[in-house]
């Protein structure tokens, strides 16, 4: 007898699109079908839905430890499910930083409504001077190693991560956060025709376009696998096109914001919309938007980054970057991918989903199919439902969106993890 069931939906996986109701029991997907039992199941409601295995987002700050103020494991898994999430990678520019087996084992211990995979930096204290003990940390489970926050500078440290990397028994992948410190020093926007009017300091595209260009010729140089972070230029998008037709182990994600938001954002010169890397042209935008249609870019991260009001309300060169994206990215999808530029929706879906969960490792457990014996994972949307992002109706400690008063098309109904329906009808059950 099944636990749950979700009734009349339109299932959506990797395998295809069909209309089905799913049984689940114990945490497994039992049944796939028309007209399935329902006698003792909590029966949730699919009605003009969409059935998707759940989403994994490969970029998020949960601040803990160390700037609980801000965000917590149990708030940011919150929001994420909220969001249709049943999976995240944490970032590692914690305090302190996740360079170490204990601060992995810490953070899996902390009350989480989703799955929570540690990234961990590629260097220690993110420093970026000595490696960080990879070996012991993939033992520990670590897919996923990035000095997000920082890209590292030194071309030979990180031809040795890539060379240590490749000698792990267990597949690694590294990520990266592509700047160019000395290029990129002193700016606080994309720097171009709005920095040169609003007399704001800027990052030209090439600080992020110099150190794509340095990875790719060292995967080249000793096979690893390699993972852009946040691609926010046309060029780094081309490049990263050319290397995968070139046939290099490398994977690519953009964020809400790059694919929605520009730099002229910034003449209101609200701090909401300092990013790092920043907000770019219209033609930028463009171009990580056929990335995305293309397959050059292989997933939608939110770089869900969260920021007391105090730190958001200062100056805009004093206030730190970041937006909050978990609760939003499924419906600036498909507001601006399918609504916008025909993107299908079972493409949008594979960029939430079973793309992304490949790329972290934690595939097929999660993003796997809709199928007998697979792990319910799943997330329930609405591609029709109509809402207004409120910033204060959000999981999160913190308020920093930058589409306020925004109207969006697209709401997640139910999130299931494990099986558990830790979202139904929109609210979270714990």
């Amino acid at each position: 007898m099944a636990e749950v069931v979700i009734k009349g939906g339109r299932v959506i996986d990797g395998s295809g699109d069909r209309i089905a109701d799913v049984a689940i029991s114990q945490g497994t997907i039992e049944e796939v079908g028309p007209d399935l039992d329902t006698t003792g199941a909590r029966v949730l409601d699919a009605s003009g839905c969409v059935v998707s295995p759940g989403f994994v987002d490969l970029h998020a700050h949960l601040r803990e430890p160390g700037r609980e103020e801000a965000e917590t494991i149990e708030t940011g898994t919150r929001a994420a499910v909220l969001g249709g999430y049943t999976a995240v990678v944490a970032m590692p520019n914690t305090d302190p930083t996740i360079d170490s087996v204990a601060v992995v084992a810490w953070i899996t211990e902390q009350e989480a409504l989703c799955h929570v995979a540690c990234s961990a930096a590629i260097t220690v204290g993110r420093k970026g001077e000595a490696l960080a003990p990879m070996a012991e940390l993939v033992e520990a489970g670590v897919r996923i190693f990035t000095d997000d926050g920082n890209g590292v500078q030194d071309d030979r440290l990180m031809r040795r991560a890539m060379e240590y990397a490749t000698g792990l028994s267990s597949g690694v992948t590294l990520a990266q956060h592509c700047e160019i410190e000395s290029l990129a020093a002193g700016g606080h926007m994309h720097e171009g025709e709005w920095s040169s009017r609003l007399g704001i300091p800027g990052i030209p595209a090439a600080a992020e376009e110099l150190m794509v260009q340095r990875d790719l010729a060292l995967a080249r140089l000793t096979g690893a696998t390699v993972h852009f972070q946040h691609l926010s230029t046309a060029t780094a998008v081309d490049l990263v096109r050319q290397a995968k037709a070139a046939g290099l182990a490398v994977t690519a994600e953009a964020t809400t914001h790059h694919f929605t938001l520009t730099h002229a954002e910034v003449a209101s010169y609200d701090p909401v919309f300092k990013v790092n890397p920043p907000l770019r042209t219209d033609a930028d935008v463009a171009a990580v938007r056929i990335g995305l249609a293309d397959g050059t870019i292989d997933a939608i991260a939110t770089d869900h980054a969260p920021h007391t009001a105090d730190a958001k309300e200062a100056p805009f060169d004093q206030a730190p970057p970041g937006m909050l994206g978990l609760e939003t990215a499924l419906a600036l999808a498909i507001t601006e991918l399918v609504d916008g530029v025909g993107m299908a929706l079972v493409d949008v879906l594979a960029l939430l989903s079973w793309r992304p969960a490949a790329i972290a490792g934690l595939a097929p457990w999660h993003g796997g199919l809709v199928a007998v014996g697979e792990s319910a994972n799943l997330a329930v949307v609405d591609p029709a439902a109509r809402w207004t992002v409120d910033p204060a109706a959000g999981a999160s400690r913190s308020r920093n969106t930058p589409y306020a008063g925004r109207t969006l098309t697209g709401k997640v109904r139910h999130t299931l993890v494990d099986g558990e329906a830790v979202v139904i009808d929109g609210q979270a059950q714990r």
